[in-house]
């Protein structure tokens, strides 16, 4: 395997409410490799974007604590004062956001915005920064670079302004690319184009990628390998195909189980039961995804759940995959069609 380009070792966010901490984030290790994309999964509140604005340093630290470490070029990013945070930040560290009409600023021209970063990291002539500019307007799929130097977000489609983020990004050859929710916004073909732009940049940069998504379909064309967040823990790591065709923490099991396929003659869908609780209202002991399947008895539960390496390269957290199944089916029987 290619080497590690970024360590996440034990990492705990904390917001504070109301005069009190809870973590979003609960103890989450990950390691991203060269030339990899690490897909993060899972509902809307389970700590995927809380995990992703931790590593790149953009919480605001009056209301948040981190815990851990973030290794990066063998120093813990967590121990960075603000000057050294932003000689990273953009440079070797890059995020591409979910929200494009947001993460632009309305009264700059797009030309100037991908040439922001490059002021800050790199010593260029403002001769060379337009090549360069104009240049990864081309990398990212648009043809018009000339005019669209000069032009204004609200001059932009949807994602036309997902492409300028995109080049913004890779505007000083990021080693690391945190990708939050890149096709959100956008209807199904612009998706497919994006993806597609940036299977294809990953390939020329050679960065490791994390993308934070909950789309599985997204996940199972784009990805390497796989991290399941629930309620702010990773609860299964596996390589792509593997986290597919043998899924095994119920969570992730109960995911690809709302997924409409036609290789199943289920008239309905599975429901997961309940909601992902909030950071407040969390029981931090015992399996956290024990109460939306209250038919498991609690003694296949771990008191203190931790990572099981199942197979090499395959974690699972807590032991009560080993005899999880749906309401509907009897214990031992497959839940899903593999390929």
């Amino acid at each position: 395997m290619a080497k590690p380009v970024l360590e996440i070792e034990n990492l705990r966010t904390s917001f504070n409410i109301k005069g009190n901490y809870y973590a979003a984030v609960d103890g989450v290790s990950l390691t991203v490799h060269e030339n990899e994309i690490i897909a993060i999964v899972g509902e809307s509140g389970c700590g995927k974007s809380a995990l992703a604005l931790s590593v790149m340093g953009l919480h605001n630290d009056k209301n948040t604590k981190l815990e851990g470490q973030v290794n990066f070029k063998e120093q813990n990013l967590l121990s960075l004062n603000r000057s050294k945070w932003n000689k990273v930040r953009g440079k070797d560290l890059a995020m591409i956001f979910q929200d494009p009409l947001t993460a632009l600023n309305p009264l700059s021209t797009i030309g100037r915005q991908i040439e922001e970063p490059m002021d800050y990291h790199l010593n260029l002539s403002s001769t060379a920064k337009k090549k360069r500019t104009l240049e990864l307007l081309r990398r990212v799929g648009i043809k018009d670079e000339q005019r669209i130097y000069k032009q204004y977000p609200h001059e932009l489609s949807g994602g036309m302004r997902q492409r300028v983020v995109i080049a913004i990004a890779l505007a000083c050859d990021p080693i690391v690319l945190i990708a939050d929710e890149p096709t959100t916004a956008l209807d199904v073909t612009i998706q497919a184009q994006i993806m597609d732009l940036m299977k294809e940049l990953q390939n020329q940069i050679k960065s490791g990628i994390v993308l934070i998504t909950h789309d599985l379909g997204v996940v199972a064309e784009m990805a390497d390998r796989v991290a399941v967040m629930y309620a702010g823990e990773v609860v299964e790591i596996a390589e792509v195909r593997e986290l597919f065709v043998n899924p095994l923490h119920p969570y992730t099991r109960s995911l690809l189980n709302s997924i409409p396929s036609n290789l199943s003659d289920k008239e309905r869908l599975h429901v997961i039961e309940g909601i992902v609780p909030s950071i407040q209202n969390l029981n931090r002991t015992g399996c956290r995804f024990a109460p939306r399947i209250p038919w498991v008895p609690n003694d296949e539960h771990e008191v203190s759940p931790i990572l099981h390496e199942v197979e090499t390269g395959h974690f699972v957290r807590c032991t009560c995959y080993k005899n999880f199944h749906f309401p509907e089916e009897k214990v031992g029987e497959p839940n899903y069609v593999t390929t």
